[in-house]
């Protein structure tokens, strides 16, 4: 089963090395892992996806809890919450396919944001199933580079 915890730590050099040390130490995986300031300077939020059952949750979240720069916990999977992923992908892109690869970002709400004689970079977002559609979609025009944030999430309301 898949988790998303929402973690606010306390934001100062080391955090995120302690945190993930604590997973590898415990031999679980991170599927992914988004770090950025809150609204509070002071806070940064960790947004944590794993897959596990109900033991292995329990047992991150206790682990996490022990750690003395951690502020609060939470298990947003079975909340009412919205996620993101943000990718930038580096596609080929010859003068006859950038009208076609165009309109299949117009498609998926995407941008261009960058052209070159060779090649185009596009700025996607979305949740996880869009980007891995639009991925498949770019393999047949050749993917030079890709780069991926790691799921945010927030609950609604």
């Amino acid at each position: 089963m898949r988790h998303v915890l929402s973690v606010l730590v306390q934001n100062q050099p080391g955090v995120l090395a302690h945190i993930s040390g604590m997973f590898a130490s415990r031999g679980f995986n991170i599927d992914s892992l988004a770090v950025g300031e809150t609204e509070v300077p002071e806070l940064s939020r960790m947004t944590i996806v794993i897959r596990g059952d109900d033991a292995v949750l329990e047992q991150v979240r206790k682990q996490l809890s022990k750690i003395l720069t951690v502020v609060k916990v939470q298990d947003i999977s079975s909340m009412n919450y919205v996620e993101r992923d943000l990718m930038l992908i580096k596609v080929r892109a010859s003068a006859s396919q950038r009208v076609e690869i165009g309109q299949l970002v117009a498609t998926f709400r995407g941008r261009l944001v960058d052209i070159s004689p060779e090649s185009i970079v596009v700025e996607l977002d979305g949740q996880e199933g869009k980007i891995e559609a639009f991925i498949e979609l770019m393999r047949n025009y050749g993917i030079i580079e890709l780069a991926r944030t790691g799921r945010i999430a927030l609950v609604r309301g």
